[in-house]
């Protein structure tokens, strides 16, 4: 007979199981906890200016936002949005010289995201429940490279939506679940995976077509509302159709893999405490009938692995369904393995705060040292041109951009691991190189800085240099300098 006895029955009812949560309500000793928690793992992403180059484009997108540029027109991305308007407002309230506002509504989320998933739990499995899912989640959320878990990027601020997305469909609240769907989807497009479980759960409940015709609206009216305030060909343009190329699978496989398999082994060894339970159930031919669960875990797996890239921040999005399915396999398990769940997910993540705290940032500085020599060579106001895939060193120099494309990525579909052969003028987003051709000349930039360092995506720049008489004016790490006569 085994040690551990599993609680009678073992097959788990769908949706919930009888005597859950208790009349005492867990919330007021449970929310300060989690609150520490949540601020606490993310303390390292307030000893960094920037952790990765989104935050500096997002940056960068809602200076020029600020200064009368209009999204998906001459302020361009390929993502929804809500991210760059929150940069912006956060900005207009607080400055533009630090992004300290946005780490505190980093900690925001993430508090939001743990308290709707220990909701989640304790609406299903009880008081412990709730506790187990909110703790393991904040524990286990920053497992990745820190420019990816510790960054202010579009998955965690994706992810109280996502979660409040399933959290109103357990409710039966349709509207509102088609909601927090567009929400999701339009702070970055993969957040809409979860309108599958969101679907399962409306026919499970028998909605009907009342349920889906709410969930519908819910979903289309702030989508359209997006659309009509950036226009919508712009809108469609930019976050559906000029994507094909970067979700085009291609590029260096090996490289790839080895990124996928190097994020995947990362989270898997924060989710240890997680994902134990799970497989020790599932060895003993226990079903965890949590399908809507079974399904979210499926539906961001295959939001991780859209368009083959496989960055680390991409992961973000399977932490809170594997949170919830290892809670409903602690549910079937004696307390102390709840107990040995949180211990092993606190060790790892002092691992990762550790990392976090310590890690190099030579990128960064590289980005901060060519930005200062940009800002010495040029006048505030100046327009510049840095051709690489930092879009921080705009935000760093503080000097506007020559042009609407702030990465070499949308003019050459550079991307991390793409290679020569995907990588080029044809492979850009379409349109581009003429747009570009057209800003240049109007007003040539007061300073060219071409740091690809030997980069696929070299700027073929050459018939601007001559024409405009741009001259070398030295070198930074690699990155080289130009300037017009008498710059």
């Amino acid at each position: 007979m085994p040690a551990e006895r599993l609680r009678p029955h073992a097959v788990l009812p769908f949706p919930y199981e009888p005597g859950g949560a208790t009349a005492r309500s867990p919330w007021p000793r449970l929310l300060p906890l989690l609150a520490v928690l949540a601020a606490a793992t993310r303390l390292p992403s307030f000893l960094r200016p920037l952790w990765n180059p989104d935050e500096g484009y997002l940056a960068v997108q809602a200076r020029m936002l600020a200064a009368g540029g209009d999204l998906y027109d001459t302020v361009v991305d390929r993502k929804p949005p809500l991210l760059p308007w929150l940069y912006q407002g956060a900005f207009a309230l607080f400055g533009d010289d630090s992004l300290w506002p946005l780490r505190a509504l980093a900690v925001s989320a993430q508090l939001a995201t743990a308290v709707l998933l220990a909701s989640l739990a304790r609406r299903r499995w009880g008081d412990r429940a709730a506790r187990t899912a909110g703790v393991l989640y904040l524990l286990v959320s920053i497992g990745l490279n820190p420019e990816d878990a510790q960054a202010a990027g579009f998955e965690l601020f994706m992810l109280p939506a996502v979660v409040a997305a399933v959290w109103c469909a357990d409710r039966g609240r349709w509207g509102t679940a088609g909601l927090m769907v567009a929400g999701a989807a339009l702070t970055k497009q993969t957040g809409g995976a979860v309108l599958l479980p969101v679907l399962w759960l409306l026919w499970r409940s028998g909605g009907g077509l009342p349920g889906a015709a709410r969930l519908a609206c819910g979903f289309a009216v702030p989508v359209g509302a997006a659309a009509l305030a950036t226009g919508p060909s712009g809108f469609w343009f930019w976050t559906v159709a000029g994507s094909a190329g970067y979700a085009a699978p291609g590029g260096s496989g090996l490289h790839v893999l080895g990124r996928a398999v190097v994020n995947a082994l990362l989270l898997g060894g924060a989710c240890a405490g997680v994902l134990a339970p799970v497989a020790a159930l599932l060895r003993r031919g226990v079903r965890l009938r949590v399908p809507d669960v079974w399904l979210w875990a499926f539906s961001s797996a295959a939001a991780v692995a859209t368009g083959l890239h496989f960055f680390g921040h991409y992961y973000l999005q399977l932490v809170p369904p594997l949170v919830l399915l290892g809670t409903a396999a602690l549910h079937r398990l004696p307390p102390r393995r709840t107990r040995a769940a949180v211990l092993c997910s606190a060790v790892s993540c002092s691992v990762f705060l550790g990392w976090g705290l310590l890690a190099p940032d030579t990128e960064l500085e590289h980005a901060r040292r060519t930005a200062a020599h940009a800002a010495q060579r040029t006048e505030p106001g100046d327009r510049v041109l840095f051709w690489g895939i930092h879009p921080e060193q705009y935000w760093f120099a503080d000097r506007p951009p020559a042009t609407r494309f702030l990465t070499a990525g949308l003019l050459t579909n550079y991307s991390g691991g793409r290679d020569g052969g995907r990588v080029g003028r044809h492979r850009g987003v379409p349109g581009s190189w003429a747009v570009l051709r057209g800003e240049l000349e109007r007003e040539p930039p007061a300073l060219i800085v071409d740091d690809s360092r030997g980069k696929p995506y070299g700027p073929p720049l050459r018939p601007l240099l001559r024409a405009h008489r741009y001259e070398r004016a030295g070198a930074v790490d690699g990155a080289v300098l130009y300037t017009r006569p008498g710059g």
